[in-house]
């Protein structure tokens, strides 16, 4: 239930359309529904703004099906699945009608959202291999209803090419970042916008990267202000933040 879908029950009881305890049920059925596998946190959307976000990855086909299917019956608008691959795709595409983003790993069922901020997320990646990481950010701000531009293969190995993209950096409301390596690309954006930059360390980079932990630790020690940080590969959680620090700005 989304908080104007409360405002609109509490309306009904106001007019006397609705009785107190049909609402009073209506809301006892709001916080989860156990499935015995999994709790479905239907409340999630009114106590958060966006609705529960299934993690595709240690999931069956099966369970993925039964849990998106109860969310979508109740009420659920779009219900995302990350890290969810092609093969288990594949499956539930036979009993649930879905988009799949096969780059971004990203699947969706429901409603697709039209873009409803004035605000841009400016997605940017060090090399081509980041992208898988960045497409997870940019479709997960895509699906949450956000504006978004993409700048890929943009890193500090060949900085003109970042410096040829100054305006659409600068107009950003938020950046994230994605660069395996040595992670610098983080840095030098945060020292040319006025925006929030989110840091995505990839796992990206040849021995001593340490599967992403250089690159982790070289954009935690940034010296560039208005910088974060979050995990390896984490680039659901980065999409995620950049549009709640978007929408804050509208």
């Amino acid at each position: 239930m989304k908080k104007t879908e409360l405002r609109n029950m509490l309306e009904q009881v106001a007019s006397g359309a609705l009785s107190i305890d049909d609402a009073v049920l209506k809301l006892k059925a709001a916080p989860f529904n156990d499935l015995g596998f999994a709790k479905t946190d239907t409340h999630r959307a009114i106590r958060q703004g966006v609705a529960e976000v299934i993690y595709g990855e240690g999931k069956t086909p099966e369970q993925i099906e039964h849990i998106a299917s109860d969310l979508l019956a109740n009420g659920q608008k779009t219900v995302i699945i990350t890290r969810l691959n092609a093969e288990k795709a594949a499956e539930i595409k036979k009993n649930i009608d879905i988009v799949y983003y096969e780059i971004a790993r990203i699947g969706v069922a429901g409603e697709i959202p039209e873009p409803d901020t004035k605000g841009c997320i400016v997605i940017a990646t060090g090399g081509t291999s980041d992208i898988q990481v960045a497409e997870e950010a940019a479709t997960t701000a895509l699906l949450l209803g956000n504006r978004v531009t993409r700048l890929y293969d943009i890193g500090v190995s060949g900085i003109h090419r970042l410096l040829s993209f100054k305006e659409e950096l600068m107009s950003a409301r938020v950046v994230v970042a994605a660069a395996g390596m040595e992670g610098a690309l983080a840095s030098v954006i945060g020292g040319l916008v006025d925006c929030p930059v989110i840091a995505v360390p990839t796992s990206v980079g040849y021995g001593a990267s340490f599967g992403g932990i250089t690159a982790l630790l070289s954009m935690l020690n940034s010296c560039a202000s208005g910088v974060s940080v979050v995990n390896i590969d984490n680039g659901f959680g980065a999409g995620y933040l950049a549009s709640m620090i978007n929408r804050m700005g509208e």
